[in-house]
């Protein structure tokens, strides 16, 4: 008995990437909520920090996150060398915070902005209702973004807090409803 196998055609493919415009790209992830948290860094001169809606949980043995920035963001030449860096959680009322570290040309850290450092040297946002310690295993150039890796040493958290979310390029909150 002889056995034939068969083979399918390869599926034809585009010459080039198909692609979709910045704008529809925009368009289509306005309407995806995404959790807010402020990322605080320190490569040994000053404190800098940015509002990110790209964290991402990667791994949990071991720990790991991830979160992407822009190659010409303002607080991307200190997270390019930082060793390590703090993930503040922000809770729904904190839009406020979230736009301060979102806004280019200020000085993030200026009152009325609390903040201090914890016993490892990062600088961490006091208001901040949880907060990540982790240290940098990885940086890749994405893109337009750096996407970092970053191994968490240390989770607080301060209690149940209803997170800030970023959804139609607004800030909100997440309504919780009891199963019916």
């Amino acid at each position: 008995m002889s056995v034939r196998l068969h083979t399918p055609a390869p599926s034809p493919r585009p010459a080039q990437p198909v692609s979709v415009d910045a704008d529809a790209f925009r368009a289509a992830f306005r309407r995806h909520a995404a959790g807010v948290v402020v990322i605080t860094a320190d490569a040994g001169g000053r404190p800098a920090g940015f509002t990110a809606t790209s964290l991402a949980s990667v791994s949990l043995d071991p720990p790991l996150l991830s979160f992407a920035l822009a190659t010409t963001a303002s607080s991307w030449p200190a997270v390019a060398i930082a060793p390590t860096l703090v993930v503040n959680f922000l809770a729904d009322d904190q839009h406020g915070l979230a736009t301060t570290f979102a806004t280019s040309g200020i000085d993030r850290f200026a009152a009325p902005t609390r903040w201090s450092r914890l016993v490892t040297g990062e600088p961490v946002l006091d208001s901040a209702p949880g907060h990540l310690r982790a240290v940098v295993v990885d940086r890749h150039p994405v893109g337009d973004h750096h996407i970092v890796v970053a191994r968490v040493t240390h989770a607080w958290s301060g209690g149940e807090h209803a997170p800030l979310v970023y959804h139609a390029g607004a800030y909100g909150r997440v309504e919780h409803r009891a199963a019916g």
